[in-house]
């Protein structure tokens, strides 16, 4: 599932009937925020972090989903959905000489280090009218091709059955803009047309950005495409998602049966402002994992937030011990240490609120405390307050779900409802 969706039909793998449940599958993580470059509104799945570098650019300073993806991986995560989103991001712009005009192309995903070049040539070709076209995509780090299409017996004719700018309506590479060139464009011979004209990078989201529209597909709901995952994350940089787009998450993840990651804010100095923030806000959710203080990476020296790498250390667990084990016992990476530092009290006011909390084990090693959903009083049952039974349960549900699908596709009977029992 390299490229999930093409916003087309989507055909999904039912098991068999009468097959065993199981609840072994791999814990999926979806990621939605900006990257350097990408598919926009279009869910990928990468299984490392060289992988995600290669589709959607590396660390940048101007987003956090990159550190989060490189933490989801650094904790044990191997399945990572990435959806980007951009506010007012632009593709770059070709120009191909056409006798006095130009064939003008702009890159379909948008950014500043989306590098494209272009090259035309005749080979082969009898009708004057016709050209081939050869894309490339280069990565700006190496300056190897990472991606090629040929367009070979294209029209520049808009009346041509032929015509370049239908053909291009497949490309995942460019568009053709208007005005479209009167001539065929001229051959470049060996060399390759570049960009005159950067793309840009937009600004940053908002939380309407984040959110998206559910008809268009767009944003959280660009996740519609794929059948299933079990957390979810809105990564940003300095701050926090805001709250509009966080219970519209909120909402979705209960609706997909998924947890959501919530980052506590940068001014919440210690536990009593990040428990008088949290009711500030007013989040409760059964679905939510909240955790406090944000940690400091040794790298850089900064704060940074940690929702990648406790989706990678759920998904490590889950793999090897299984959700019904809390993770309290898994240190995170060396290099994150928590901004500041909690006492027993501190710990045990954040837990009562539904809040994990990150301290320093005997090792000197930064661990998750409390095995904690944000539920806030609103389950029927205390073990539901329990993030690790929490997400046992979600699992179970969700496995029977997909493995009983087969039951819609019967006819109603009293066989038909003891096979499903």
């Amino acid at each position: 599932m390299a490229d999930t969706a093409d916003h087309g039909i989507t055909v999904t793998e039912i098991a068999a009937r009468d097959q065993p449940i199981s609840v072994t599958a791999e814990t999926s993580a979806a990621f939605v925020g900006r990257t350097l470059r990408g598919p926009v509104n279009r869910p990928i799945e990468v299984d490392s972090f060289a992988a995600f570098r290669r589709r959607f650019g590396g660390l940048w300073n101007r987003s956090g989903l990159p550190e989060a993806a490189r933490q989801f991986f650094e904790h044990g995560g191997q399945k990572l959905i990435v959806v980007r989103v951009t506010n007012g991001a632009r593709g770059s712009m070709l120009c191909v000489p056409a006798q006095g005009g130009a064939l003008v192309l702009r890159a379909v995903e948008p950014g500043s280090t989306e590098v494209l070049r272009a090259a035309v040539d005749y080979d082969r070709l009898d009708d004057d009218e016709l050209f081939n076209l050869t894309l490339q995509r280069i990565d700006p780090e190496t300056g190897l091709v990472i991606d090629q299409e040929l367009h070979a017996a294209a029209s520049f004719s808009e009346e041509s059955t032929a015509f370049i700018g239908d053909a291009l309506m497949q490309s995942s590479l460019a568009r053709l803009e208007k005005p479209y060139p009167a001539h065929r464009p001229e051959a470049t011979g060996i060399e390759y047309v570049d960009a005159v004209e950067k793309g840009k990078d937009g600004e940053e989201l908002s939380d309407y950005d984040i959110v998206g529209s559910r008809e268009h597909g767009t944003g959280l709901f660009a996740l519609s495409d794929i059948d299933h995952f079990d957390l979810l994350y809105l990564p940003k940089t300095t701050t926090p998602t805001g709250p509009t787009a966080m219970l519209a998450a909120d909402r979705y993840a209960r609706e997909r049966g998924a947890i959501l990651v919530a980052d506590p804010r940068p001014d919440w100095e210690n536990a009593d402002t990040a428990l008088r923030g949290l009711r500030e806000l007013g989040y409760a959710s059964p679905n939510m994992l909240a955790y406090f203080p944000l940690a400091r990476c040794s790298e850089s020296g900064k704060p940074t937030m940690l929702g990648g790498a406790l989706a990678g250390l759920l998904s490590r667990n889950d793999r090897e011990r299984g959700s019904w084990h809390p993770v309290d016992t898994v240190p995170l990476a060396a290099r994150l240490k928590p901004l500041s530092e909690l006492d027993a009290d501190d710990v045990n006011n954040l837990n009562r609120a539904g809040v994990n909390a990150l301290c320093r084990n005997e090792r000197r090693r930064t661990v998750l405390i409390g095995d904690r959903m944000l539920s806030r009083g609103s389950e029927a049952h205390i073990a539901f307050n329990s993030l690790s039974v929490r997400r046992t349960v979600l699992n179970i549900l969700n496995a029977v779900d997909h493995a009983t699908r087969w039951a819609v596709f019967e006819h109603l009977s009293e066989a038909h409802a003891t096979r499903l029992c």
